[in-house]
C-alpha cells in the first residue's frame, strides 16, 4: 500500500505541485464510509461529525507536502474555533507508533485517525496524497482537492467559509 501511494505521491512532487490548483467542486454525493480508530483506540465513522462541515484530509507522515499543510489546518482550526467544523486528519497506511513519532514534533489540535490496511484509502479511491474532501453538514462531498494548500486562506478558505454559510443559511 505504501508503494502504491508513494507511486502517485511521487507523480505529484515531479509534477512540481508545491501548491494545489484547485479545489474541484462536486455535485452533493454521500460520502463514502469510513471507518478508523483514533490514537486511543476509539473507533470513529462520519456520523460523529454529522452536523459539521468537514475537513478529511489522507495524509501520511512520510510524505512531505502533507507536512507542509498541517500548519495550515490546524491555524483553520484556530481560526474557527466555536465554529461547527471538524477537521479529520486521516494517517494512510501507518502504525501509531509513526504516527505519534510525526505528532511528538508537530502539535495539532484536531483528531488524527489511523487507517493502518488502506481500507478507508482504498474506498475513497485517494490515489495520492495528500488528498483532502470537503463534507457538508449532512455528510455529502462538496468539494475534492489532490495535492497540498494553504487551508486558512484564499481557495480553500473561501470554500470551507461557503459551507459554513449554507448551515447559518438552512438554519434561518
Amino acid at each position: 500500500m505504501k508503494r502504491w501511494l508513494g507511486v502517485g505521491m511521487l507523480a505529484l512532487v515531479l509534477a512540481g505541485a508545491a501548491h494545489a490548483a484547485g479545489l474541484e467542486a462536486r455535485s452533493a454525493t454521500s460520502a463514502p464510509e469510513l471507518r478508523a480508530s483514533d490514537l486511543m483506540g476509539a473507533s470513529r465513522t462520519l456520523a460523529d461529525y454529522r452536523g459539521k462541515v468537514v475537513l478529511l484530509n489522507f495524509w501520511a507522515s512520510w510524505c512531505p507536502p502533507c507536512l507542509r499543510e498541517m500548519p495550515s489546518m490546524e491555524r483553520l482550526r484556530v481560526k474557527m474555533a466555536g465554529r461547527p467544523l471538524a477537521i479529520v486528519a486521516l494517517d494512510s497506511a501507518e502504525t501509531a507508533d509513526e504516527v505519534n513519532a510525526f505528532l511528538s514534533r508537530m502539535k495539532l489540535g484536531f483528531p488524527i485517525l489511523l487507517d493502518p490496511d488502506g481500507s478507508n484509502t482504498k474506498r475513497w479511491k485517494v490515489f495520492a496524497l495528500p488528498t483532502t474532501f470537503l463534507l457538508d453538514a449532512e455528510g455529502r462531498v462538496r468539494y475534492v482537492l489532490t495535492g497540498p494548500t494553504e487551508w486558512d486562506e484564499g481557495e480553500a478558505l473561501g470554500a470551507v467559509e461557503s459551507l459554513l454559510d449554507e448551515m447559518s443559511v438552512t438554519a434561518k
